[in-house]
Order: structure tokens, then C-alpha cells, then sequence
């Protein structure tokens, strides 16, 4: 069977291989994050605000501690530590019927870890 949408986001976590991105997020995809207010709109910039994520979040503490799973989306909650902070947070992930995601949401806690998280992302983000 196909891999589902939500197959290939676990095989990005895993592998980190950002190439899976170009495939599974929509062309009109939506990223909501938690440091910047306004909605991202486009797979390009998409793509490129996970790619950072994944450099940012995906090392070797990241773990999805549990998962609820809907029709058309899922709730993944995750811990990881960065720089000995302890950081929780919930990918909120909607995708359509050709398996791509369509919007991508992100909620962290507490304020300090999301702190840490907008000082490591300006760093990748930043023009330069």
C-alpha cells in the first residue's frame, strides 16, 4: 500500500532527509508556527521552515510520545532537550486525499523552551 502522509513526515523524523519534503507537503500548504504570528503560506516556504525545524529539533533526545490520529490528521506530541532545555510541544498535521499535507501547526511549552527554539531558527533563518 501507499505510504501515508503521516508515514512520510515519520520517515523525515527518522531519516532526516529533507528531499522527502518536496513530495509530501501541498503546493498551497500552510505552516503555522509557534514564534512567528503570521500563517506561512506556500510549499516553499513550507519546506524551507521544516527543513529548519528538523536541523533544530531533530537530534538525538527527539522522541513523539504519543499520537492521535484522525481521519485527514493527527496530533503528535513530542519532547526534546536543547542546550538542557526541556522542551514539549504538538505537531497538529492536516493533509488531503493525494497524502499531502496541507497544514502543518506547531505548539510548544514551556515559554523558555520556546524561547530557545526562536534563537535557534532566527540563526538558520536569518538572511545571511
Amino acid at each position: 500500500p501507499m505510504a501515508t502522509a503521516l508515514d512520510t513526515w515519520h520517515q523525515v523524523v527518522r531519516t532526516h532527509d529533507a528531499r522527502l519534503l518536496d513530495r509530501l507537503i501541498a503546493d498551497d500548504a500552510v505552516f503555522h508556527s509557534p514564534v512567528v504570528h503570521t500563517p506561512q503560506v506556500g510549499k516553499s516556504i513550507v519546506v524551507k521552515y521544516l527543513s529548519a525545524a528538523a536541523l533544530v529539533l531533530l537530534n538525538e533526545s527527539f522522541s513523539y510520545q504519543r499520537e492521535i490520529i484522525g481521519d485527514h490528521e493527527a496530533m503528535l506530541e513530542f519532547q526534546v532537550t536543547i542546550d538542557g532545555i526541556e522542551i514539549n510541544g504538538v505537531d497538529h498535521i492536516r493533509w488531503d486525499e493525494n497524502d499531502q499535507i496541507i497544514e502543518f501547526k506547531v505548539w510548544v511549552r514551556p515559554l523558555k523552551g520556546m524561547q530557545k527554539i526562536q534563537q535557534c531558527m532566527a540563526a538558520l533563518l536569518s538572511p545571511g
